[in-house]
């Protein structure tokens, strides 16, 4: 499952990269990728990229 969840964490977070800002939010992508929880998928994501997710869309 730790695989996956990384696997599915790295997806998103090329989506962000990727993202324009003007048209996607961090919760469409996040739901995308399977995360259901908002909450979860922020501090999952901060913890592996040491940046929020909405910090990595603006960007």
């Amino acid at each position: 499952m730790a695989y996956l969840r990384r696997t599915r964490l790295d997806r998103a977070h090329h989506d962000l990269v990727r993202a324009d800002p003007r048209q996607e939010t961090v919760s469409t992508i996040a739901s995308r990728w399977g995360f259901a929880n908002h909450s979860r998928f922020t501090a999952r994501y901060h913890a592996s990229y040491g940046v929020p997710p909405r910090e990595t869309l603006r960007a």
